[in-house]
This record gives C-alpha cells, sequence and structure tokens, in this order.
C-alpha cells in the first residue's frame, strides 16, 4: 500500500472539518480536486473509506483508523523535517506567518530586516487572515506560526495544542478627529457621547472595546460599523467620529487625526503562536528572537508587567 502525504492530508482536514467543502475552503483547493485526490486514497487504500449520507460524505470504520494514522504520519514527517533542520544548524528554512494589517506595517518589516541581516538562509512567507483565525490555522497546519493577540479584558481561548511567547504589550490610544483634543492622555469614559468607528461585535477588537466601555460605564454609540482598521481611521480623519487604535495600529492612522493614549488599564497583548513539540525548530527560535528585537528597536513593552 503506497500512501500520499498529499492525501493523507486531504483525509486529515475531512476528519477534523466534517465536509469535502471545508477541506476544500481550508487548504484552498476546489471541492471536485479535494473529492478526485480522497477517490484515489480509497484507491491506496484497497478499501472503502468513504460513504455517502445525505449529501455529506462521512469516513467508514476503516476511514477513521487511516485518519488516525495519518495525524501520527504527519506529525512524524514534521519532525523529521525538524531533526533535518537542526543537522543544517538551522540556517536554510522557509516558515509560512500568519499576520494581520498592523503587524504587517508595523512590526514585521523591521523583524523581516533583522532576519535578513542576521540569517538569511530563512525566509519568512505570510498569510494575512483575521486575527481570530491565526491561531487555529497554526494548529491545523496551514501555518508555521502565527500572531496573535489577547486584550486585558478579553483573552483568547487558548488551544493547548499551542504554545505561545509574549513579544509586545501594546497601549491603546484614542483616535480623534483633526483638531478636536490636544493629544494629551484622555479617558476612555471621555469618549461616552462621541460617535464611534468600530468592528462588529462578533469580532476580537470590537467585543472587547465594547467590553471596556460597558466597565466604565457606557457603550458606545456606534455611527459606522466596518471590519478594517485602515477604513476606521481614514473615517476619523474625515471627522465621522471616534476609535481605538494600539501602539502597532499607529503605522496606518492618516497624518491629521488627532491620538491620545488611554489611561485606562486596558491594552492588548502580541504573541507568537506555534505548535506545542518536544523541541521547538532552531529556524523557528531564530524568527521569534528577530521579532523580538523588533519590538524592542521600536519601542514596544516586552509584557513583563502583563
Amino acid at each position: 500500500m503506497d500512501l500520499s502525504l498529499h492525501r493523507l492530508k486531504l483525509l486529515r482536514e475531512l476528519e477534523r472539518r466534517g465536509t469535502v467543502t471545508a477541506a476544500a475552503q481550508a487548504l484552498n483547493y476546489t471541492v471536485s480536486a479535494v473529492s478526485q485526490q480522497l477517490s484515489l486514497l480509497e484507491r491506496d487504500a484497497g478499501t472503502i473509506l468513504f460513504e455517502k449520507r445525505g449529501r455529506r460524505m462521512v469516513l467508514t470504520e476503516a476511514g477513521v483508523v487511516l485518519a488516525e494514522h495519518a495525524e501520527e504520519i504527519l506529525a512524524a514527517v514534521d519532525r523529521a523535517r525538524d531533526a533535518m533542520e537542526e543537522a543544517r544548524g538551522g540556517v536554510a528554512a522557509t516558515l509560512t506567518a500568519g499576520v494581520w494589517a498592523s503587524v504587517s506595517t508595523g512590526l514585521l518589516p523591521t523583524a523581516l530586516k533583522i532576519l535578513e541581516a542576521e540569517h538569511p538562509g530563512i525566509e519568512v512567507r505570510t498569510k494575512e487572515l483575521a486575527p481570530e483565525e491565526t491561531a487555529g490555522a497554526v494548529r491545523d497546519g496551514d501555518l508555521d506560526f502565527s500572531f496573535v493577540i489577547d486584550y486585558s479584558n478579553y483573552p483568547m481561548p487558548w488551544d493547548p495544542q499551542l504554545t505561545r511567547q509574549v513579544i509586545a504589550v501594546e497601549q491603546m490610544h484614542a483616535a480623534l478627529p483633526p483638531g478636536s483634543h490636544d493629544g494629551t492622555p484622555m479617558l476612555l469614559k471621555d469618549l461616552a457621547e462621541q460617535p464611534w468607528i468600530l468592528s462588529g461585535p462578533r469580532s476580537h477588537f470590537g467585543c472587547a472595546v465594547r467590553m471596556a466601555a460597558h466597565a466604565v460605564g457606557f457603550d458606545p454609540k456606534i455611527r459606522h460599523e466596518v471590519g478594517e482598521q485602515t477604513t476606521a481611521l481614514a473615517m476619523v480623519a474625515a471627522g465621522l467620529g471616534v476609535t481605538l487604535v494600539s501602539d502597532l495600529g499607529l503605522h496606518l492612522r492618516p497624518d491629521n487625526i488627532t491620538i491620545a493614549p488611554l489611561d485606562d488599564q486596558f491594552f492588548r497583548t502580541v504573541s507568537v503562536a506555534h505548535r506545542t513539540t518536544g523541541e521547538v525548530r532552531a529556524s523557528l527560535q531564530l524568527v521569534i528572537a528577530a521579532v523580538v528585537a523588533a519590538a524592542k528597536e521600536l519601542g514596544l513593552d516586552d509584557g513583563t508587567f502583563a
């Protein structure tokens, strides 16, 4: 029996996600391509792995057994890759990272410059995702590592299959229309009567801000609900309302808006998440070190008080 690692990965995704459509979306394939490859896997295995139940394809008992072994096989391949990398000294590797806008513009360029200068054989590729999605993509093997955030009042649920290292703690700032404030520190409750520009309540950021406002006695008057921080800041510049922005998000602000640090104990922690293994691969350790160095170079807090 000659089994393709690629097809075993598809089987693992089907077992995890429950449908061919979800597995295809997770791996950026078409549904027909996944179905074809799973049919070939069934042929290679020489036994029935799937059966139709209504419109869904479910695993047979043999399929479940193979999926369990696929998890072990793919983990062993990862360990072999890490061992080979260690034998080479960790100086040549390609890693894929999950990022979002403020990390891509505010932290990553400095980190990659440091990495290029010190370890030019390590290449980091990025995939932009919503902050809420990055940890899951690491857990599922789609990414080698990701940047994740936790707000002081709203930490993300954590997966024991993942390990995280704090990179920085970001202060939160009020972003106000041009000329509306002198830029001195202020309290979140001072914004209670202002019209707000904010992401939806299902987003991590939108939920955390609403919770922080509620804790000091008000519910934000949401005038404009937007998904992108750059959009929110552009609308602030146009005088349409206020929002909050973190240290890294300041790189996205228009020049003419007013920024005032918040005196409230409301902050967010930026961490790097990777799969929990016995030994962190050498290249990943070097990438994390470069990110930590970049955060320090940018003057971000190292998280010792968080």
